[in-house]
């Protein structure tokens, strides 16, 4: 296994990441800005358009939360031999990350709307890296649900493509007797 399969692995098996990843994001970019003065987009706009940034968000994130809804029912609906394999094999694991999905489409629509509602002509509440938060973890789970759709797909593609398997041969019990008259 390469490190970077590995590394799927272990990211795909723990939902918990996509928090940690998120927080380093934002942690990185506050650490930028109050190092350097520089890189805080969000401070170079007005409140109202911030206050329309994070409405905006909320809408794209709960369209791409319907999405993973439809993913997940094209997943139920399919019934071949390696997605039922999957199916009985990895079930924890998959509705874990179902829900991790679904989950995360709510908490990054609620932290904008809180983000909406503190927001400020001053931001005294600093709400814009909550929004930044929100939006990593929404970035973060957008690439598990096509990671998770994309594999899904793969296995249910083989089973609709695969040749339908012919049944084995009657069985014969005279055939070593027949084997043999040919021989001699």
């Amino acid at each position: 296994m390469s490190a970077r399969e590995s590394l799927i692995d272990r990211w795909s098996e723990a939902v918990w990441w996509d928090y940690v990843i998120a927080l380093l994001m934002v942690t990185s970019h506050l650490a930028v800005v109050r190092v350097s003065g520089r890189g805080d987009w969000l401070a170079w706009i007005g409140s109202e358009q911030r206050v329309s940034l994070y409405g905006t968000a909320a809408g794209v994130v709960s369209a791409i939360g319907g999405l993973s809804s439809i993913a997940i029912s094209i997943y139920l609906s399919s019934n071949g031999e390696r997605i039922r394999a999957v199916r009985r094999n990895y079930q924890s694991e998959l509705r874990r990350n179902w829900k991790a999905l679904l989950v995360a489409t709510a908490v990054i629509c609620m932290g904008c709307l809180i983000a909406q509602g503190l927001d400020d002509r001053t931001d005294s509440h600093k709400t814009r890296y909550l929004f930044e938060a929100v939006m990593a973890l929404a970035l973060i789970r957008f690439l598990r649900m096509l990671w998770l759709l994309d594999s899904m797909m793969k296995v249910n593609d083989r089973d609709q493509s695969d040749p339908e398997p012919q049944p084995a041969p009657r069985f014969d019990p005279n055939w070593r007797q027949r084997r043999r008259n040919r021989t001699t």
